[in-house]
């Protein structure tokens, strides 16, 4: 038997074929080959097409299929990871309304501020686990505000993995972990969030059905079935954000279990029993994959917006001329401290670990007769693992102690000089796993098919590939609070 997973990137759609019964991925496709543009009609804003994402999705399954590795008729469940808290607007006839305002997006910041204010600073931490600051609720009082006639025609809205479960399926539903990424769940009351309802003005129907993360959420239609030769009827059976996605694919899923990715943004990701939240909002908490009235595991999640993005940003000024690959060991040819060379990585929409300010990247004390693209690529490296390190002590003043840190060995971490800067800035060993989002969406497919007990079982073949420890946080504490001091 086989499950299909569905990443839904910022930069691209991956998708993976896992075998249930040996937990090995048999195919993965991604699609487009060359990175996803982000629309951005003012500073600050950030928007894609949801119908741009379902026809990569299609486009993407379609190149999976075409290696001849598996029979697409054996796949029986797709699950689906998506990019969070982005805003999706269907009319009655699920047509989309407008772009998505996604992730990065910064326009709605002081339209959560001023709900943060009048809903009260104390309730909206207790109820809601956090402002309403820049997520989606504020994203929608944002549409309400500014394109009206938009509103009105509006009958759902949905987070990115909804959309492409509803045109997969024609059914639309959420989950409570969805909602309180979107900051719509009130915690203490387990129900939508009267607060947040009445204060923007939303009526509670344009909120999809809410299901449970690991359950049936619609099946595949004959259609859709025909375009992609899968077979009619499939259940969509799993789809979570990326960040709960990626813990559950690093068998994250505990209380004091903690998780970490460094693609476009760069998250560390928590798990906690307890209602906590951070009295300023710079770190989030939202109910995780396996989060259940009864036995309640929130997400405590640190994002930092720019991460590889300033690393694919420095690729792109310098010409395209080198390789990521070329640029890790351009980057390990300098010394620790880019011989003086500093950067901020904050140009990728407003910053919720730095109060949702619109910092922006910056580099610092360039030597022309000094510094040269190698010098660039270990800066931007160093540059984000320091924000890292920044918000792991943001984590640390919230209770979070982390004594070990699990992460994909993708992206960033493909990078030594980037891995050995984040270990020894943070002071925290990693162990770094061969994971993927999309073999986890497919794994959490078979979790909520019921083909694997629990969420540990689908990992029980998982092992580490490599561990790293920090062997010169002395140095790093020294490189750090230079670095610090210019925030």
């Amino acid at each position: 038997m086989l499950l299909l997973g569905i990443d839904i990137g910022t930069s691209s759609i991956k998708v993976s074929i896992v075998d249930a019964q040996t937990q090995n991925c048999v195919a993965t496709a991604q699609y487009p080959d060359t990175e996803t543009g982000i629309t951005s009609h003012q500073k600050g804003w950030a928007e894609q097409s949801p119908d741009m994402w379902w026809e990569n999705v299609q486009q993407a399954i379609l190149k999976a299929n075409a290696t001849k590795k598996y029979n697409p008729a054996d796949i029986k469940a797709i699950g689906i990871a998506y990019q969070m808290h982005g805003l999706v607007c269907v009319d009655k006839q699920q047509r989309v309304l407008r772009d998505s305002i996604i992730w990065c997006d910064s326009r709605a910041v002081e339209i959560g501020n001023r709900a943060f204010d009048t809903i009260g600073h104390e309730r909206s931490l207790k109820h809601l686990l956090n402002s309403p600051g820049n997520f989606t609720a504020a994203k929608l009082a944002w549409v309400k505000e500014n394109e009206p006639a938009t509103f009105a025609l509006i009958d759902k809205i949905m987070l990115p993995g909804d959309f492409i479960a509803m045109k997969l399926t024609g059914d639309i539903t959420t989950s409570i972990a969805a909602l309180s990424e979107g900051v719509f769940w009130d915690f203490k009351e387990q129900e939508l969030s009267k607060d947040v309802f009445n204060y923007f003005g939303f009526d509670q129907s344009i909120i999809p059905e809410i299901k449970e993360v690991f359950t049936t959420h619609g099946n595949i239609s004959a259609a859709v079935a025909n375009q992609l030769s899968l077979q009619p009827g499939i259940p969509v059976t799993y789809k979570a954000g990326d960040q709960p996605n990626n813990a559950l694919s690093l068998n994250v899923l505990e209380p004091g279990e903690v998780a970490a990715t460094a693609g476009t943004s760069g998250v560390i990701y928590g798990v906690t029993d307890q209602l906590v939240f951070d009295q300023q909002s710079r770190i989030n908490s939202f109910a995780h994959v396996n989060y259940v009235a009864h036995q309640k595991r929130i997400g405590v999640l640190l994002c930092i917006n720019g991460t590889g993005i300033l690393n694919s940003w420095i690729k792109k000024v310098t010409g395209n001329i080198y390789s990521y690959q070329q640029m890790n060991e351009a980057a390990a040819t300098v010394a620790a401290g880019s011989d003086g060379l500093k950067m901020l990585p904050f140009g990728n929409g407003a910053e919720r670990m730095l109060g949702n300010q619109l910092l922006q990247s910056h580099i610092h004390q360039i030597d022309f007769n000094v510094h040269g693209p190698a010098h660039l690529f270990r800066a931007a490296q160093e540059g984000i693992a320091f924000a890292f390190r920044y918000g792991v002590d943001i984590m640390r003043e919230n209770g979070m102690q982390p004594s070990v840190i699990r992460a994909g060995k993708a992206n960033m971490f493909l990078s030594d000089v980037f891995t050995n800067c984040f270990v020894n800035a943070t002071n925290i060993p990693v162990e770094l796993h061969d994971c993927d989002g999309s073999v986890g969406a497919a794994k959490g497919a078979g979790i909520g098919l019921g083909f694997y007990i629990s969420p540990k079982d689908a990992f029980s073949n998982a092992v580490p590939i490599d561990w790293v420890e920090p062997t010169q946080s002395k140095l790093y504490d020294e490189l750090y609070s230079e670095w610090k001091e210019l925030i």
